[in-house]
């Protein structure tokens, strides 16, 4: 029985949401799986390690703030003087300029004059710590001429849980220590710049599905899904890029959607003030997503620090009013305020070189305006390889690949054109492919989820209308121009006086086409976007298409533009199709760099930063759960796989993968020896008892072993590897990614790769100390060039006190 407790405790929960006991349907103590532990109060920042100037500021100038000017900060204001997502208004007499916050994680959203870089997903397929740094900082410059002082990328959350989320494409990968690993350079690269980074989304958003509440036929509240999650999986995995993320300086932190074990994100007292502000030690601010605030006093008590895009609804005046009246105290406001302007002064926003908010952001781009140009040519190279380094070659039969001075090149599939009425922004048709005239011998639905015992969904979304080269939602970006790939080739027959012809129709009918070519490229995309998750992970009618071309051409090459993991299984082990690439979503120099790729003129050297496996089933958390019922009115998701996710996941169950975790070809090949391990120290402390400066305790990061090995490029081309480390640590997952180093090798040539191990990389979360536990025993290290293929293995001793 649900016990008085527990009830109080609900009406209590349900009153901060507007709905009373009896509107809840609880029914059962299933609902009491996961109650969000309360942790109070609000921790005043200390401005800790390089935040103390900052902060010396910053309390200097809140102090000479009214009740109202520091209120004012707190939440955004509606404008159209910019079209900037969210605006924090200016206080003058003090000083203090204002916020302009924009638009995300690939480049400036929703203005001119700015550049398109590739995606979160295909930063993270480059492996390249230095070209995520380049990224950011390049991003941040143009950030910083169009006056945005908050950036809101980059993403590491959602983590690739639920397989089709509509917004994995955003972050860089599956695993949280490459995405926090890359994310972390990019907040230094964008920081450098000046500009605040808004890492998100605060925590375990992880679907799209009843990210928001919604009403159902009843009229009654359908509240957002609740991740209910264990102590040790929020550490271990969704915490672990965020914590990167902070450690490199991160100033803002975006929390999320979600519920998280049954309390908005928002206003969750145990992540905002448990985890954030006092285990990781962040002296920054939490900014709602947009329209994610869903109390006022509730939520300024759980750690929350500003309210976008307008908080009128519930702070503004009523937020005044709570101060005055004891409801929160104003010691809670002044911390609030405090971390926005030591915020503001940690990044130098206060140098007057500092652009005004919002001058480059008009609030309608396609009306007169100065157009404020963020473009530079020393970027370029950056947009380039960028591109580049982000395509994965998976298959590659009898060489296949690189084309050799092909006389006659046909091309096949939308999206190996450009879009057909606009540049891409993000914004692309969701069709029904029965409405497209579309031949069931080439759809077939019955197909769709081979062996998965799900409903066939009635549309797919699919690109027809042009080449995919970045996601949808608020991640979408828009550049000066753009490469696409039929245009890249096109340029390129013109060079070599070879002959291409094309056609990239929704139902192509040239067979003849397909005979007489040396080599046939078939282009398709997946797409997926914000606000919905993707139906699926296979396309029936895209790979309908390939089996249509494969069927004639005996040299069909499939590139894939996917933003999420794609299964390919219909057609990977045809004859005819003799590679595959997952090209991504690579921003405006698409074309450019695929084409380099395709003639040789670049090597491949991306590797997947997800699994791809051989079916839908395959996958633990394939499709978003979110059962109602026996509550009704509140959906749930239990993690129960726990830290079981993405290769982790097929390691535990022996499940063999298409595409391993890490897995990526090139035109050349590499040999791994000389394997060697430090001794690691002895009789080091099993907890970590280090100050906790921002990123947590300052001994977590201190290096306690190294490895070491060789790498040698034993094929005839130059070439670049990503020589990866896994770590089997005792009681833990089979391995788990702890290091990776990219290095460009001569052909015939080999270099020394180095793993520092810190002492987070080998500690596992200890629920009931409460800390990070570095054990005794032994650990087992892997090396080599994907997550299935670790030529060189070695154990490791450690003892701990």
């Amino acid at each position: 029985m649900v016990s008085a407790k527990q009830l109080a405790l609900a009406a209590a929960m349900l009153s901060v949401c507007g709905l009373s006991y009896a509107e809840s349907n609880i029914t059962s103590d299933t609902y009491f799986y996961g109650q969000s532990e309360p942790v109070y109060p609000s921790p005043n920042a200390t401005g800790s390690g390089e935040w103390a100037k900052a902060y010396e500021k910053a309390a200097a100038m809140v102090s000479k703030m009214t009740l109202e000017e520091k209120n004012n900060l707190t939440y955004g204001i509606s404008s159209t003087a910019n079209g900037c997502s969210g605006n924090i208004p200016a206080i003058p007499r003090l000083g203090f300029t204002g916020l302009c916050l924009q638009d995300a994680g690939q480049g400036v959203r929703n203005t001119d004059a700015v550049n398109s870089y590739p995606s979160g997903i295909h930063v993270g397929a480059s492996w390249n710590r230095t070209l995520a740094y380049e990224r950011g900082w390049h991003m941040g410059g143009e950030f910083r001429k169009k006056g945005v002082q908050v950036a809101l990328g980059p993403v590491v959350g959602p983590l690739g849980r639920t397989t089709t989320g509509g917004r994995n494409w955003e972050g860089p990968s599956n695993d949280p220590y490459l995405g926090g690993a890359l994310a972390a350079s990019t907040v230094q690269g964008t920081q450098e710049q000046g500009v605040i980074t808004s890492v998100k989304h605060f925590i375990a958003n992880e679907q799209e599905l009843y990210r928001n509440p919604t009403t159902n036929s009843d009229n009654q509240t359908v509240e957002s899904i609740s991740s209910n999650i264990d102590d040790k999986t929020m550490h271990e995995l969704y915490m672990w890029p965020f914590q990167d993320a902070l450690k490199a300086g991160a100033g803002n932190i975006m929390c999320s959607y979600n519920r998280v074990n049954n309390s908005y994100a928002c206003q969750n007292s145990k992540a905002l003030n448990g985890l954030l502000k006092t285990e990781l030690g962040f002296q920054g601010f939490v900014v709602t997503d947009w329209d994610a605030q869903h109390s006022g006093v509730a939520a300024a008590l759980a750690g929350l620090d500003m309210a976008m895009p307008d908080g009128q609804s519930f702070w503004g005046n009523n937020f005044t009013e709570a101060f005055t009246n004891g409801s929160v105290p104003v010691s809670r406001l002044d911390d609030m305020a405090t971390r926005i302007i030591a915020t503001w002064y940690q990044m130098g926003q206060d140098d007057s070189s500092y652009p005004a908010p919002g001058v480059g952001m008009p609030y309608n781009i396609s009306e007169p305006h100065t157009i404020v140009n963020a473009l530079t040519a020393d970027a370029k190279p950056v947009l380039y390889e960028g591109a580049v380094e982000g395509h994965v070659l998976v298959k590659n039969v009898n060489n296949a690949l690189p084309l050799q001075s092909p006389k006659l090149v046909s091309v096949f599939g939308w999206d190996a054109k450009a879009p057909d009425t606009m540049m891409p922004n993000g914004e692309f048709f969701i069709y029904n492919p029965w409405t497209l005239g579309l031949e069931p011998a080439i759809y077939q639905t019955g197909d769709v989820f081979l062996n998965s015992g799900l409903d066939v969904p009635d549309y797919y979304q699919v690109a027809f209308n042009g080449t995919l080269s970045v996601g949808g939602g608020s991640g979408a970006s828009t550049g000066p121009y753009l490469s696409a790939p039929l245009d890249a080739l096109q340029q390129r027959a013109y060079e070599d006086n070879s002959l291409l012809m094309w056609d990239t129709s929704v139902l192509p009918s040239s067979r003849g086409l397909m005979e007489a070519s040396d080599a046939c490229l078939v282009f398709l995309n997946a797409f997926a976007t914000e606000s919905m998750d993707r139906p699926g992970l296979r396309e029936d009618y895209s790979d309908g298409l390939v089996k249509q071309v494969a069927s004639t051409c005996a040299n069909t090459i499939v590139v894939i533009h996917n933003a999420g993991t794609r299964l390919v299984d219909q057609f990977a082990d045809h004859e005819n199709v003799t590679a595959i690439v997952f090209a991504h979503l690579p921003g405006q120099e698409s074309g450019r760099a695929i084409v380099n790729l395709l003639y040789g003129d670049e090597n491949f050297s991306g590797k997947l930063p997800y699994t791809v496996a051989k079916n839908e089933s395959d996958y633990a958390t394939l499709f978003h759960s979110g059962a109602v019922t026996p509550y009704g009115l509140f959906p749930q998701a239990d993690f129960d796989e726990g830290i079981l996710t993405d290769y982790r996941y097929f390691d535990k169950h022996g499940i063999t993968p298409r595409y391993e975790f890490g897995f990526g070809l090139s035109y050349t090949t590499f040999s791994f020896s000389d394997l060697k391990v430090s001794a690691p120290k002895k009789n080091i402390a099993a907890y970590p008892s280090g100050a906790i400066e921002q990123g947590g305790a300052v001994d977590l990061w201190e290096t306690v072993a190294t490895v070491t090995a060789k790498v040698r490029n034993t094929g005839r081309k130059s070439g670049a590897e990503v020589a990866q480390i896994y770590i089997g640590i005792p009681g833990g997952p089979i391995k788990q990614l702890r290091g990776f180093e990219k290095v460009l090798i001569p052909a015939g040539k080999s270099v020394k790769v180095t793993f520092p191990l810190a002492r987070r990389d080998l500690s596992t979360w200890d629920v009931v100390a409460q800390k990070w536990l570095l054990q005794s025993g032994t650990y087992n290290i892997y090396v080599g060039s994907s997550s299935k293929d670790l030529p060189l293995t070695a154990t490791m001793q450690v003892t701990s006190s």
